[in-house]
């Protein structure tokens, strides 16, 4: 298997793990913040795609205007780096379009990721990042990103009074 096949497999698995948190929560959860200041489920899922996104393709390839269908900039804006969560729920699109777009992402991430030869992953990513160097480090990061925020998703479930997963 090669490093990107390993990679590929690594985010396919944390995704899995990332949708069974959220398998048997209802629409209303998607917006509670268990206190004041706390982040809710919308907003983790949001900023994972954005994430995704990020970090698989536009630090590899850039922003394309066929992107804007896919990812839009008001979805980046409301959930990308540096974004913080809102407790109105009025102020995100519902559930099943961040879902959407969450699927839609990861999707053209592994259609895109056929075309990535080695060459191409030992670029140097622009702009720098402190975790990594290179187009292939941006791409490894992200199922490192995914499981750090499936762990605040299974602790929101757990504030939520949702039983663990298994």
């Amino acid at each position: 298997m090669s490093p990107l096949e390993t990679i590929i497999s690594q985010i396919c698995t944390a995704r899995g793990y990332t949708k069974s948190l959220l398998e048997d929560l209802s629409e209303a959860d998607w917006f509670r913040q268990p206190q004041e200041g706390v982040t809710h489920l919308a907003w983790q899922v949001g900023h994972l795609t954005a994430g995704e996104y990020s970090l698989t393709m536009v630090r590899i390839r850039g922003r394309t205007g066929e992107d804007a269908e896919l990812i839009s900039d008001r979805f980046l804006e409301q959930f990308g780096r540096g974004s913080a969560p809102d407790p109105d729920p009025g102020k995100y699109p519902p559930p099943a379009e961040i879902l959407r777009v969450f699927d839609g992402v990861h999707e053209q991430f592994l259609e895109e990721s056929k075309g990535f030869s080695e060459q191409l992953l030992a670029e140097p990513t622009d702009p720098p990042h402190p975790m990594f160097s290179t187009k292939l480090g941006a791409v490894s990061f992200c199922p490192l990103h995914e499981m750090v925020h499936a762990g605040q998703i299974g602790l929101l479930r757990r504030l939520l009074g949702r039983q663990p997963l298994h």
